[in-house]
């Protein structure tokens, strides 16, 4: 008896969490992001595009200049060169980044 009670304890709490949005899976699946940054490498065969971020902070410090892989949806690499200084907002959907909206500057 004391188990069943634990077991309805368990599934009542996660029905107030999933309903009050903390298990919601469409936040779970997609995060959006903005950004800005440089072009560092395009891969026009694969569809992706590898993105330093600017900095912004402290003057001075520095994340090693890590770059970021995204895909590209519903436009056109061609336009982009490694170099180019861009704006762009993202998505990430099951472990992968893709670039919904991205202008140069």
């Amino acid at each position: 008896m004391k188990i069943a009670k634990i077991v309805l304890a368990g599934c009542a709490a996660l029905t107030v969490f999933s309903s009050a949005g903390f298990f919601s899976s469409a936040t779970l699946a997609q995060q959006a992001m903005t950004g800005t940054g440089t072009v560092t490498t395009i891969d026009r065969i694969r569809g992706t595009i590898a993105i330093r971020q600017t900095q912004s902070g402290t003057v001075g410090a520095n994340t090693g200049g890590l770059s970021e892989q995204f895909k590209l949806q519903g436009g056109s690499l061609e336009t982009l060169h490694a170099g180019d200084n861009i704006t762009y907002t993202a998505t990430e959907a099951g472990g992968v980044k893709t670039i919904t909206k991205i202008d140069k500057q």
